[in-house]
C-alpha cells in the first residue's frame, strides 16, 4: 500500500488528495510526508514492523493519515467501526491483542476514551488518545525502517459487520485490500478529476478501499466524520461532487437535498450514485437519473472477507442496472450452487460462492469459522442467495444467514434475538428485518410476553442496552403475538413470521 501513497506523492503532488467539511485539505505530497511524519513518532513509541495496533477514530484526515502511517511501517492495524458496542470491542481487542489502541475520547455522547482505559488496564496494552485536543505523534522519518515489501503478509484485521452475535475477525493483506481496486476504478472509468465524498465509518473495509483508488486515480475524497441529511449534501455540491454514495440513507438526503434547492442543478458535475452495503429498491435508478442527473445508480457487491468483488459497468443496460449489482470484476470468478455445491442451471437461484477473487481474505482469525466460510472446492461461502441475470450480473435475492441490513450496517437477527429472550417478561421472541424506503431494512422484534406482563418498545430498548448491545441494532418496531410461528423442529419459521409483522403493521 505504501507504494501506492509515494506514487501518488509522485504523480500528483499539488493536487487535492483529501478535504474535510471544516475547510482542511492535504495534497498528495503533504499527505506522504505527514503520514512518514506520523508513522517515525509511532516507531519512537515502541510500534515497530509486526506490531498490531487498533484504532477506533471517525472519518477524518487524520485517520487516514494513520492508516498510510502504520502501513509506512509495515505494522498490523485493526480498524474498529465507532459504532460497536463496548463489549464488541472487547472482544476484538482480544482477538488481536494490541500493542496500542488509538481512540477518540468522546464521539456523540459516547466515552471511547473512557472505556480503552478500562480495557487497558485489564489486558495491559497501551492507549493513545487522538482528537483535536490530542495530535497525533510524529518525528524524524530518517529514523524509520525501509518500507515492507511483502503484499502477502497479514497486515489487516477487519471485523465482520456482525452476521453472527460476535464479530469474526478477518485476516487481509495489502494485495487483498488492493485488489478490488483496479478493476473497481477502470469499470467506472474514475480519474484524476473525480471527487467522491466519504461520509460512511472508514473503519469499514471500503475505507481502505476508497483511500487506495484516490492513490491511484488521482481523484480526491472529501471526508465528513459527522454526516447531517440537510447540510452535508451542500457542501458535497459546493466541493463538486462527481461521484455520490454510498447506501440507500445517503441517496435518499441528496435527492432531497436537489428537491429542496429547485430547479437548478444541486450537483451539476454527477456522473453517477454508488449504491453498496444495503439493499435498494429497484426503482432508485431511475429515481436518481430523474432528479439528480447523471447515469444513475452503479451497485457493487461484496462481504467484509471479500470486498466489492462485483460493479456495475456504466455500459450495463439500465434494465438490468437498477435489478442487480453488476458483474464480477476481472478476476473473480463467481458460482452460483445449490446446497450440495453444484453449480445451477442458467438463471436459477441458488447460493452466490466465490471461486477465486484477488480481494479475497488470507483466512479467519478462528480457523473455525473457516468451516462454514469455505466448501469442499474450496469456494468462500458469502451466505447469500442470488442468480445471474441474462447479462452476466449478480441479482441477489436472499440471505442464507439471517441478518438486517439497515443504513448499510448488518445486523444479526439471532444476537437481538438471544438478547430479547433475557428479558425477564418476553417469553418467546424473534426478529425479522422489513423494507424500508430510508434505510434499507427496519429491524421488527415479535414479542410473546409472559403471562400478565406487558413490554413496550422503550423498555425493549433499554433493557437490550444494559445487556451490551450497540444503538444501530436496537428495534425499531414492536409486534406483539400469541405465538411465535415456528417449524416442527422449533425453528423460526422466518417467511411466515414477516408476512404477519407486514401485515400487522399495515405494510
Amino acid at each position: 500500500m505504501w507504494g501506492f501513497v509515494a506514487q501518488r506523492a509522485d504523480r500528483f503532488p499539488e493536487r487535492t488528495l483529501l478535504a474535510d467539511h471544516h475547510g482542511q485539505r492535504l495534497n498528495g505530497r503533504e499527505f506522504r510526508d505527514r503520514a512518514e511524519a506520523v508513522a517515525a513518532g509511532l516507531y519512537g513509541q515502541g510500534i515497530e514492523p509486526g506490531s498490531v495496533v487498533s484504532w477506533l477514530l471517525p472519518t477524518t484526515i487524520d485517520t487516514l493519515v494513520l492508516m498510510a502511517a502504520l502501513a509506512r511501517l509495515g505494522a498490523v492495524q485493526q480498524p474498529i467501526i465507532p459504532m460497536l458496542s463496548e463489549r464488541e470491542v472487547a472482544h476484538l481487542t482480544g482477538i488481536s491483542n494490541p500493542a496500542l489502541l488509538i481512540s477518540v475520547d468522546e464521539l456523540r455522547g459516547t466515552p471511547f476514551g473512557g472505556r480503552a482505559r478500562s480495557l487497558a488496564a485489564g489486558r495491559g496494552f497501551q492507549v493513545l488518545i487522538h482528537d483535536q485536543d490530542h495530535p497525533l505523534p510524529t518525528g524524524d522519518p530518517a529514523v524509520l525502517p525501509l518500507p515492507p515489501t511483502d503484499a502477502e503478509a497479514p497486515r489487516w484485521l477487519y471485523a465482520t459487520s456482525g452476521t453472527s452475535s460476535d464479530p469474526k475477525a478477518v485476516w487481509h493483506c495489502d494485495r487483498s485490500v488492493i485488489g478490488t481496486t483496479a478493476g473497481y476504478n477502470a469499470t467506472l472509468a474514475i480519474d484524476a478529476d473525480d471527487v467522491y465524498p466519504v461520509a460512511f465509518p472508514v473503519a469499514h473495509i471500503g475505507g481502505a478501499a476508497m483511500l487506495i483508488s484516490a492513490l491511484m486515480s488521482g481523484h480526491s475524497l472529501l471526508l465528513f466524520d459527522v454526516f447531517d441529511a440537510q447540510r452535508s449534501p451542500l457542501v458535497m455540491a459546493e466541493a463538486g461532487a462527481t461521484m455520490l454514495g454510498s447506501a440507500l440513507p445517503f441517496l435518499r438526503s441528496y435527492i432531497a437535498a436537489q428537491q429542496a434547492a429547485g430547479p437548478s442543478a444541486l450537483f451539476p458535475k454527477l456522473r453517477f450514485c454508488i449504491s453498496g452495503g444495503a439493499p435498494k429498491p429497484p426503482s432508485l435508478d431511475a429515481e436518481v437519473r430523474a432528479v439528480l442527473g447523471g447515469a444513475g445508480v452503479v451497485s457493487s457487491y461484496g462481504l467484509t472477507e471479500c470486498p466489492m468483488f462485483t460493479v456495475t459497468s456504466l455500459d450495463e443496460p439500465i434494465e438490468s442496472r437498477a435489478t442487480s449489482e453488476g458483474s464480477p470484476m476481472p478476476g473473480v470468478e463467481v458460482h452460483i450452487c445449490n446446497p450440495d455445491g453444484s453449480r445451477v442451471a442458467d438463471g436459477e437461484e441458488g447460493e452466490i460462492r466465490v471461486a477465486r477473487a484477488p480481494q479475497l481474505m488470507l483466512g479467519y482469525a478462528n480457523p473455525a469459522h473457516a468451516v462454514d466460510g469455505f466448501d469442499d472446492q474450496g469456494r468462500f461461502r458469502t451466505g447469500d442467495l442470488g442468480r445471474f441475470n441474462e447479462f452476466g450480473a449478480v441479482q441477489v435475492t436472499g440471505r442464507l444467514k439471517e441478518i438486517i441490513i439497515r443504513n448499510a450496517e448488518n445486523i444479526s437477527t439471532k444476537e437481538v434475538g438471544d438478547t430479547l429472550l433475557s428479558h425477564p417478561d418476553i417469553a418467546d421472541a424473534a426478529v425479522v428485518g422489513i423494507p424500508d424506503p430510508r434505510t434499507g431494512e427496519r429491524c421488527v422484534a415479535a414479542v410473546v410476553p409472559q403471562p400478565g406482563a406487558t413490554v413496550d418498545l422503550a423498555s425493549i430498548a433499554q433493557h437490550c442496552l444494559s445487556a451490551g448491545l450497540a444503538k444501530f441494532k436496537l428495534p425499531e418496531d414492536l409486534v406483539i403475538f400469541e405465538a411465535i410461528p415456528r417449524s416442527g423442529l422449533g425453528k423460526v419459521a422466518t417467511s411466515e413470521l414477516r408476512k404477519a409483522v407486514l401485515e400487522r403493521l399495515g405494510r
